[in-house]
């Protein structure tokens, strides 16, 4: 698939573009951006994407769960949002997971023994293990390597933390955290969509990591069936 293909599907998948500002709209070309290959700059487009898809869900699990932000000294829930998205992006802990990070701490996040913000934990659970996928980082330049396998495993781990969103329960049968809802009184299916998204694009840029390194290996292959001595006079 075309790279300018893929980042289109990309910035589609995110919401924030529409068709006007696809075709009449450019962004300058920042610096940094000199640094990146076509890929590089798919992948920071897609971690940008997937790290505000995430905060969509947060944002959407405090509406439903006010009261998990307010097991907190704060004054409202933006105050609490910001300061996950600062620990995520910053490569900070967050202090009521005791150092857990990526899958063990979103294990314990959904877990009854966990007695914090249920909300905050999770977030910056699945938060701190998109980032690990990545090696690490948010942004990627020409020195960067991935590993497809990883990121390939982020999306089915987000793909289990949205049946386990759906599906933990505490000793009194109670969803740990209210999501997703269908009910005579209508259906809310906004968490399902973003975690869709979210898998949807790691799952693009597993595909095109796997088919840049065949290629990569195709191309080293008709370079030595192809050589040619060059002449010396």
């Amino acid at each position: 698939m075309p790279t300018l293909l893929c980042l289109a599907l990309l910035g589609g998948c995110s919401g924030r573009l529409d068709n006007d500002s696809i075709i009449h709209k450019r962004s300058p070309v920042k610096p940094a951006e000199l640094l990146q290959t076509d890929v590089d700059r798919m992948a920071t487009l897609a971690m940008r994407n997937n790290l505000n898809s995430l905060y969509r869900l947060m944002h959407k699990l405090y509406q439903r769960n006010p009261r998990e932000w307010r097991k907190n000294a704060m004054p409202d829930s933006a105050s609490m949002e910001r300061q996950i998205q600062y620990a995520i992006e910053y490569n900070q802990d967050w202090p009521s997971l005791g150092g857990l990070r990526d899958v063990a701490a979103l294990d314990y996040a959904l877990s009854p023994a966990f007695q914090g913000d249920r909300v905050a934990a999770f977030t910056y659970a699945i938060g701190s293990m998109l980032v690990t996928a990545h090696g690490g980082r948010t942004e990627f330049y020409l020195t960067d390597s991935f590993n497809a396998q990883f990121i390939y495993n982020a999306a089915r781990n987000l793909e289990k933390a949205a049946w386990m969103l759906g599906q933990r329960r505490d000793a009194s049968g109670r969803p740990l955290l209210l999501s997703n809802e269908v009910s005579a009184q209508g259906s809310n299916l906004s968490f399902a969509v973003e975690f869709g998204k979210m898998v949807a694009r790691l799952d693009l840029l597993t595909h095109v990591l796997e088919e840049r390194y065949r290629r990569m290996g195709a191309n080293y292959a008709q370079s030595l069936f192809l050589l040619n001595f060059l002449p010396v006079q």
